[in-house]
């Protein structure tokens, strides 16, 4: 079980294997492009490779993890998107986010428009097969150590201050979800610097509290953000980035 800090912005600091502080501050040929996202007739595989007309931006796009959820990359961020769909107008469905951003819509066709970064969307086309999206494996403590060590530093030079991470009560078998956590707040505090209206929040910001529970949450407690993890719900156990985000811009 590891316990203890995750220092932000102080470089590397050393940290024995359990119970204490770690520091924390080619694009392949088109298959059946239609600009239009339209793949009129054909059913799209459970996990495949899209990418937008506009931009070229890839990504995965799985659907064959347990329903509700679907999982959605890019293949430019490290972040794997947790997308729950419902009933779209006409058919189709649309695959919203856990902050409830409409990520992606796909129509009764099998044509895929999305929304990210495009608020009137962006049609995609398929590029082909993809290999299922699944969570890292168990992590070794030093290897842990080191990631938690990247994270902090993008979070100290994005905040211009000293962040604190602390966590507890994280056996092993958890440590792949805690890791994807710390990543993403680091990401989501690397976005709000770049947000005029964040700034007092992270200017008061001193530490971010990981811990486990029943489902994933994001609280703010005074100076402390506490995210709360779920570790065995997998992808599903952690919040994202927006909503990491979306509940330091309402504090």
């Amino acid at each position: 079980m590891f316990e203890g800090k995750l220092a932000t912005l102080g470089g590397l600091v050393a940290a024995a294997v359990l119970g204490v502080s770690l520091p924390a501050c080619a694009q392949p040929l088109f298959r059946n492009f239609n600009p239009y996202g339209e793949s009129r007739g054909a059913a799209n595989p459970p996990v495949a490779r899209y990418v937008t007309s506009i931009g070229s931006r890839s990504f995965i796009f799985d659907r064959a993890a347990v329903a509700p959820d679907a999982l959605l990359k890019f293949d430019d961020d490290s972040e794997v998107w947790v997308l729950e769909p419902s009933p779209a107008p006409g058919g189709g469905k649309i695959y919203r986010n856990d902050a409830g951003d409409r990520v992606l819509q796909v129509t009764s066709l099998g044509g895929l428009t999305l929304y990210i970064g495009a608020p009137d969307g962006v049609p995609v086309s398929i590029l082909g097969d993809a290999e299922e999206l699944l969570p890292p494996p168990v992590t070794p403590p030093d290897a842990m150590l080191l990631r938690a060590v990247q994270a902090a530093a993008r979070a100290g030079r994005a905040s211009q201050h000293q962040i604190t991470f602390t966590t507890s009560q994280m056996p092993p078998q958890a440590t792949p979800i805690f890791l994807e956590s710390f990543s993403i707040a680091a990401d989501a505090i690397v976005k709000l610097s770049r947000q005029k209206q964040a700034k007092a929040f992270l200017a008061r910001l001193d530490t971010v509290q990981f811990t486990a529970g029943s489902r994933p949450d994001v609280t703010i407690n005074g100076s402390t953000m506490v995210i709360t993890l779920a570790p065995g719900k997998g992808f599903a156990g952690r919040p994202s980035s927006n909503r990491i985000m979306k509940a330091c811009l309402k504090r």
